[in-house]
């Protein structure tokens, strides 16, 4: 794997350039992730008055779902290392109009927060986007109070994840980008059956239970999913931009000829996804 401090440095970078479209296609993002978020909030088992870590959030949305459980005597604090992420999730925050929602930018791996001080620690798609993950969920832990519980997401294999394999087996056919390195931050690096359990378990937590949920990226239309993906991924995006008016076409054309398998009659596209989900105990 690259060198530690530069893999962080590029993975802010990206972050920090893709935030704009997240917040852009922020009701894409919620609306296919929302049973994911409703699963890790049911498996915490909060309750008012609770104190909830949405570590690695983005925009919020699994903290701003947890901060209508805890409610106003509660707290939530959204963490994300990317500063426009941060400046994003402030946003929503300030529209949901939930005053127990605190935004901080904060790195995964070093939690600026007390010992025992939470009782809860959720994540949504975060843990396998961080350099070192064992030493970020030991944070998670340290944060909890004793028996605390956190609740995750990540990717299962490629496979069952056409919404992005069908696009990155092609850009990766092209030329225009490269497997990631083993071990190295990717959405799928966690998709073995198993390895979520083996992480969490080294992290020092135990009671682990790992579920699957299924789920439906809906869009408007083949364009419509274009512009999501370029604009939420900084690696397709930068890649997007280097091509001529010609290879752009190309790329167009075998995408679409591909992704229209998922088209509906009125010309929508239902893709379909599927994430670990994992709840332990501190």
């Amino acid at each position: 794997m690259s060198d530690p401090s530069e893999l962080r440095g590029t993975q802010r970078d990206r972050w920090e350039a893709a935030a704009p479209g997240w917040e852009a296609r922020a009701a894409t993002v919620t609306a296919a992730g929302a049973a994911v978020a409703d699963w890790l909030v049911e498996a915490v088992q909060l309750a008012p008055g609770d104190r909830v870590l949405e570590v690695a959030g983005g925009l919020g949305d699994v903290g701003l779902l947890a901060a209508e459980v805890v409610g106003s005597s509660g707290e939530v604090l959204i963490t994300d290392g990317a500063a426009a992420m941060v400046e994003g999730a402030a946003r929503r925050a300030e529209q949901s109009g939930l005053a127990q929602v605190k935004v901080e930018r904060m790195e995964a791996e070093w939690l600026d927060a007390e010992t025992a001080s939470f009782n809860a620690v959720l994540s949504r798609w975060g843990y396998m986007l961080v350099v070192d993950p064992e030493a970020a969920l030991r944070e998670a832990r340290r944060v909890l109070v004793p028996a605390g519980r956190i609740a995750l997401a990540v990717w299962r294999p490629l496979a069952v994840n056409p919404w992005m394999a069908v696009a990155r087996a092609e850009f990766e056919r092209r030329g225009l980008t490269v497997a990631p390195e083993p071990d190295a931050p990717d959405p799928f690096r966690f998709g073995a059956e198993g390895m979520i359990d083996e992480l969490l378990l080294n992290a020092g937590f135990i009671e682990v239970r790992t579920e699957s949920v299924d789920l439906i990226w809906t869009l408007a239309s083949l364009d419509d999913w274009w512009e999501h993906m370029r604009s939420t991924s900084s690696i397709i995006g930068r890649a997007a931009t280097e091509l001529s008016p010609a290879e752009h076409y190309e790329l167009r054309e075998a995408l679409d000829e591909q992704y229209g398998q998922f088209l509906q009659p009125d010309g929508s596209l239902q893709l379909p996804g599927s994430t670990w989900v994992a709840v332990a105990e501190a």
